[in-house]
């Protein structure tokens, strides 16, 4: 199993349009990414937080060069960041 977390600067303001597009993919993301087996929103006073289970590392790198996650998820949130995202792949041990 693997995670990968990608946390988001988004202002107070703009945090229901960015988890309008968290809504708006999270079902298309465990209907067709291979390996996608969850994916959570996790809020913060400091940022937000998505969490996407999949079967293994590969296919977490696998779906950020997916056109998903690259033209729909990015495109949605772009204009909504006031940084570039940390993006983060974990190994279940």
């Amino acid at each position: 199993m693997a995670y990968l977390q990608i946390t988001l600067q988004v202002d107070p303001a703009h945090r229901a349009a960015a988890a309008g597009v968290y809504e708006k993919y999270k079902q298309p993301f465990l209907d067709t990414v291979p390996g996608a087996t969850g994916k959570e929103l996790l809020l913060r006073d400091e940022d937000v937080q998505v969490l996407h289970g999949f079967r293994d590392v590969a296919d977490a790198k696998a779906y950020l060069t997916s056109e998903l996650f690259t033209r729909d998820v990015v495109g949605g949130l772009s204009p909504l960041l006031k940084a570039d995202p940390d993006v983060r792949v974990y190994d279940i041990a």
